[in-house]
């Protein structure tokens, strides 16, 4: 176990840091031990205010995922290009590479990981590096060892170098004996995936830490999110994207969840302002340390019944996927969000009639929707 120094409040303001990004191999955890005489002697143990920087210096983990490239190009605008360091184990596209910071980051690489934080003076953590819920199920002991294994790194790294650690949780967090409709932001979890269980330990080890160690931990639990500008990744809820990729190049779309399988959604516009809205919250204004997040809530038949609207002749059938379906079944139809809403001011901007305009006007530049309008 690695012990660390009582690092004194001027220097972890210099050594401001975190970092990751999704890996591959299993290495052994690396944990941090903060004595409980350390936490007590250091009441600044928390992440740095705008009174004390200028902007945030921020890291992305996973950042080639659905949600990263998105979050980084929205940050930029708002804290300049070179505050915001995206990474991840893969090799991203030119136009990614070239956008701005990008590097090599492997969460299971303790050490390389610190090094990442300490040397771009990173404040600000997001931490996205993970497996979905159906990827997950078709190997878990990867998934437990990004999910978990890379989690407990990141952690150890926040706390010690006083980072404020965003890490996102899921409709996947509950399970069958969870209240579905709606699901309030307390209740019964116990969800079933390995997915599931890796972000219910995320939720309860981010707080253990802010109340430990004082960490400055924000969660949000994801809706399925649908983007335009990225490909179907392996979750249960990704139907709601193929969708629209299938109804432009061929006019049909088969489905892999039963027509009345009702599901929180959401746009990923909405999505990312809500995390960076928690991220800027203040402290004081937060009641809780993980938030249940909504916008919409619908099924398959909805779904593509908003998209004929669009491309009148695009043909659905359904090819019920077992494993996507029992976990479908297990999660939340709607999310109650109202903490949110009170506490932070969360509003979301798209329902389904806007999420379908808005998703066709990324990709709709084919002659059958011309065709059809």
């Amino acid at each position: 176990m690695a012990i660390i120094k009582h690092v004194s409040r001027a220097v972890s303001q210099v050594l401001q840091s975190s970092g990751c990004g999704c890996g591959i191999s299993i290495v052994p955890v690396r944990c941090i031990g903060v004595s409980p005489r350390q936490v007590a002697s250091d009441a600044g143990f928390h992440s740095v205010t705008f009174a004390e920087t200028d902007h945030p210096r921020v890291l992305i983990t996973g950042g080639l995922g659905q949600l990263g490239v998105g979050l980084a190009k929205l940050l930029r605008k708002r804290f300049g290009k070179n505050n915001v360091i995206l990474s991840d184990i893969r090799k991203p596209a030119d136009n990614i590479f070239y956008s701005g910071p990008f590097i090599y980051a492997d969460i299971l690489d303790y050490k390389n990981l610190r090094e990442i934080v300490v040397n771009n003076r990173i404040t600000w953590l997001f931490h996205y590096s993970a497996l979905l819920s159906a990827v997950g199920e078709a190997n878990v002991p990867l998934a437990r060892s990004v999910n978990i294994t890379g989690l407990h790194n990141v952690l150890d790294i926040a706390a010690e170098h006083n980072l404020r650690l965003f890490v996102p949780s899921t409709i996947g967090a509950f399970g069958p004996t969870s209240p579905r409709n709606p699901t309030p932001d307390l209740c019964i979890q116990r969800p079933r995936t390995i997915y599931g269980v890796s972000k219910v330990h995320a939720e309860l080890m981010g707080e253990y830490y802010h109340y430990r160690y004082g960490l400055d931990f924000r969660c949000l639990r994801y809706p399925g999110i649908i983007s335009a500008d990225s490909q179907p990744g392996g979750g249960t809820t990704d139907y709601a994207v193929q969708i629209f990729h299938d109804a432009i190049k061929t006019g049909k779309f088969q489905c892999n969840l039963k027509p009345d399988t009702r599901l929180p959604m959401m746009y990923i516009d909405d999505c990312l302002k809500a995390t960076l809205e928690i991220m800027e919250a203040p402290a004081e204004a937060l009641s809780m340390r993980t938030y249940n997040i909504s916008a919409m809530s619908f099924t398959p038949e909805e779904l593509a019944q908003e998209v004929q609207k669009h491309i009148p002749e695009l043909e659905v059938t359904y090819n019920v996927d077992k494993v996507r379906q029992a976990i479908a079944d297990s999660w939340p139809m709607n999310f109650d969000d109202r903490n949110a809403r009170r506490d932070w001011g969360w509003k979301h901007d798209y329902d389904l009639p806007e999420l379908v305009t808005t998703m066709f006007s990324f990709l709709g530049s084919d002659s059958r929707i011309a065709q059809a309008n």
